[in-house]
């Protein structure tokens, strides 16, 4: 009998003290958000200009009078996911910040322009039904390629990397190896005022999509289907900052070969 009052009086000495343990552990610090860097430009001698009055949208400009001429664009983006699968690469906030690894704040009617001044061609989003027989049939994204980079810190080195670096194939365990091209998303009429300006799609969430979205800006010209995108692509959370660090992406549009 004593040893098992003996036994009951230890087990409640441990689990109190246990408990007294947990009450006043410290809860895990999350890693700081890392602050945006400083617009790396291609050439000192070039300028940056404001596309947007929150300065969030930027060009990158060269030369003087007529040759003058916007080279690249820089969106200020705000990490949101470092974990898990990714369908989307750049979505809005507020929309589908559990599958895209950033976000932004803005219209993104704006970068649609900006992509136009910088000498970008918008194509069509990827086709699913064929307009003349409509039955289904899959027709890839077209549209300008263009060059998506990341620039931002990391345990407080700058870090410059292809946006493609973030998205990882679990089964080649490798970065993904396609080129977004400008798609251009698409106008949806409001049904209810034909007067009212149209909704741009891309502002439901899939600015920059992985899997193949009807409304996305950019695109991946391959088939990559939701079920395709969850089971294959996932961040690769290693070269992603903390949630809410800022990231410049800058987007070049390739020049069509002649």
């Amino acid at each position: 009998m004593k040893l098992t009052i003996l036994s009951l009086v230890g087990a409640t000495l441990l689990m109190a003290d246990g408990g007294w343990q947990g009450a006043n552990a410290q809860p895990k610090e999350e890693p700081k958000p890392e602050a945006l860097p400083e617009y790396p430009l291609l050439n000192p001698k070039n300028k940056l200009v404001d596309l947007s009055p929150d300065k969030k949208l930027a060009g990158e400009v060269s030369g003087e009078g007529k040759n003058r001429r916007v080279v690249r664009i820089g969106i200020v983006t705000e990490v949101c996911l470092r974990e898990g699968p990714l369908e989307v690469f750049l979505c809005k906030k507020g929309t589908k910040e559990h599958e895209s690894p950033l976000r932004v704040d803005m219209d993104a009617q704006l970068i649609h322009q900006a992509l136009i001044v910088a000498g970008g061609d918008a194509g069509k989003p990827t086709q699913f039904i064929d307009p003349k027989t409509e039955e289904a049939k899959y027709a890839p994204a077209t549209g300008s390629k263009i060059k998506i980079t990341l620039h931002y810190k990391l345990n407080g080195k700058l870090q410059t990397c292809p946006a493609q670096d973030w998205i990882w194939d679990i089964k080649k365990k490798a970065p993904i190896p396609h080129t977004w091209v400008f798609a251009g998303s698409m106008l949806v009429p409001n049904p209810n005022d034909p007067n009212a300006k149209p909704f741009y799609g891309a502002n439901s969430g899939d600015i920059f999509s992985i899997s193949n979205f009807p409304y996305a800006m950019l695109e991946f010209p391959v088939e990559i289907t939701k079920d395709d995108a969850q089971l294959t692509y996932e961040a690769k959370t290693d070269k992603i900052p903390p949630l809410a660090s800022k990231v410049w992406m800058i987007l070049e549009v390739i020049p069509a070969k002649k």
